[in-house]
């Protein structure tokens, strides 16, 4: 079996690498460096990202919105839950409950990463939204 055939769940070295990197993801937010920001994502027209006010549609998209917004994550309070699921060596997705920042409403990110081999680990879709609960259909 090879690294792209294998599916094994929440291998500890892979699941502790994609942590690092969500780690360091999330204080780059605060600080607005835009570097490892963009280092974050696959840098393709094929990356997607939709945040609370952006529909950021290939890697140029979301790099012009980073460059443009405000330093801080200005609306994630408290952690509820985190969530990483890594299969094999090549896949993983995070997801991050949080309280929303001086609110009732319940925030929820996501994003989906991949090992490629010439540039390691990348996030090629991500997102952000936030709910107070209520349906909407």
């Amino acid at each position: 079996m090879t690294d792209a055939d294998d599916l094994t769940p929440n291998i500890p070295e892979v699941v502790e690498e994609i942590r690092v990197l969500f780690e360091r993801y999330e204080a780059a937010l605060s600080t607005k460096d835009v570097d490892v920001l963009d280092a974050t994502f696959w840098n393709s027209p094929h990356t997607i990202r939709y945040a609370m006010n952006e529909m950021g549609y290939g890697f140029d998209a979301i790099h012009r919105h980073r460059v443009n917004r405000k330093p801080g994550t200005r609306f994630k309070g408290e952690r509820r839950r985190l969530e990483i699921l890594t299969l094999g060596r090549r896949f993983a997705t995070v997801n991050l409950e949080f309280q929303v920042f001086e609110s009732d409403k319940i925030g929820r990110q996501s994003q989906t990463f991949v090992n490629f081999p010439d540039v390691g680990w990348k996030v090629v879709a991500a997102h952000v939204s936030a709910t107070d609960g209520t349906p909407s259909w």
